[in-house]
């Protein structure tokens, strides 16, 4: 998973950062993931490789988004004192465009239009056999575990289970990640809403 400060966002979107150095103990993303970075979208990882402080080029400062290498340093400090020692990750990224994001999803400000309205349209879904509720309360409970181990504690194949979750993406209920997935703002709005209904 890869996090940004807001000051990084437009720079990621336009290419000019490319790249980021990470205090980390081991690396959290690997060559070729896709990782999505709100609100920005998807970012793809190019590289990853582990480096020390003195080793960072000049050519990368700029690239990192900084106006000069004291300020990418002190950046690296925030997190604890740096020295030849300090584990530092070079990761080279560019922006994979807004991937398969669904706007709406960040909207949770619901109205009672919407709750009914998404009420029926889950309801058409459960059409042939209920499934919509069971799945959002397991993705709530199991964020981000791989969706071959959400379909088995549902006795469900990997892949229709995978399919009827892009529904509820569609309606902007989840979200997908490298692993998993998660209920969206709008999602636990719902789920939220329709747990006091019932009461």
């Amino acid at each position: 998973m890869l996090l940004f400060k807001k000051r990084f966002h437009a720079g990621l979107v336009s290419g000019a950062v490319t790249v980021t150095f990470r205090r980390w103990q081991k690396p959290h993303v690997k060559p070729g993931g896709r990782y999505r970075c709100h609100p920005i979208g998807v970012l793809e990882v190019d590289t990853v490789e582990q480096i020390r402080a003195a080793d960072i080029a000049d050519a990368d400062v700029a690239r990192a988004g900084f106006d000069d290498r004291d300020q990418l340093l002190d950046y690296l400090r925030e997190l604890g004192p740096l020295d030849a020692r300090t584990p530092i990750y070079r990761v080279t990224l560019h922006h994979g465009g807004d991937g398969d994001r669904v706007d709406i999803a960040l909207d949770d400000r619901l109205t009672r239009d919407d709750i009914e309205n998404l009420t029926q349209r889950l309801a058409r879904l459960d059409a042939r056999g209920p499934w919509t509720a069971v799945t959002l309360r397991l993705i709530r409970r199991y964020p981000r575990v791989a969706a071959s181990k959400l379909a088995a504690r549902l006795g469900r194949e990997t892949l229709p289970f995978k399919v009827d979750v892009r529904k509820l993406k569609r309606l902007g209920l989840t979200q997908s990640f490298e692993v998993g997935y998660e209920l969206s703002p709008r999602g636990i709005a719902y789920v939220m809403a329709r747990g006091r209904q019932r009461k």
